[in-house]
């Protein structure tokens, strides 16, 4: 395992790490790409996803890393309690507006109520959604069909604490397929 520690210097090369998937490949966590080597070298991971990039040592090349999957199901609690936050919320919509798509700033996000309060609409997961400030502006207090507004995905409580991991951190693009 010596030979490991040539990885760390491409630790500040990939920015958000890898994705780690369950044996049934839903996201459990997020870790290092030293980590993630270990899990390979060790055989209890495999690669779903790699970069282009190349990681070399003297008598090994791998592929970059970008999402691995557990040989072995690791059980994990039934559901983890996941807060309705804003940072949660944004994680999970991955930061795009669900109305129109854009992706600006973090700042030029809201958070927008599909059925309004004033209409009786819940304050949960099921109900609120990631919308940039003109189409929150737009759809004001109606429903989105009396905006003329349609939602890019139904929201839903997040199945995995890996979303909120998103949070924290600017994920690859390639990890949008494994996220729900």
């Amino acid at each position: 395992m010596k030979g490991v520690r040539i990885f760390a210097s491409w630790q500040g090369r990939l920015s958000g790490g890898v994705l780690v998937l369950n044996a049934t490949f839903e996201p459990l966590h997020v870790v290092s790409v030293q980590r993630a080597v270990v899990l390979l070298l060790k055989e209890k991971a495999e690669v779903i996803e790699a970069a282009e990039a190349k990681i070399r040592s003297e008598n090994l090349a791998l592929d970059m890393p970008l999402v691995i999957r557990l040989v072995y199901f690791v059980r994990v609690p039934h559901r983890l309690l996941i807060p309705l936050t804003r940072r949660t919320i944004l994680a999970r919509d991955l930061y795009t507006c669900q109305y129109c798509g854009a992706q600006p700033s973090k700042a030029q996000l809201t958070l927008d109520h599909v059925v309004p309060r004033s209409r009786g609409g819940e304050h949960g997961w099921e109900n609120v959604v990631t919308a940039c400030i003109p189409c929150n502006q737009r759809k004001g207090g109606r429903i989105p069909d009396e905006a003329g507004m349609r939602l890019l995905a139904r929201p839903v409580v997040p199945r995995y604490a890996a979303v909120v991991l998103l949070g924290k951190m600017q994920g690859h693009e390639v990890w949008r397929r494994y996220m729900y």
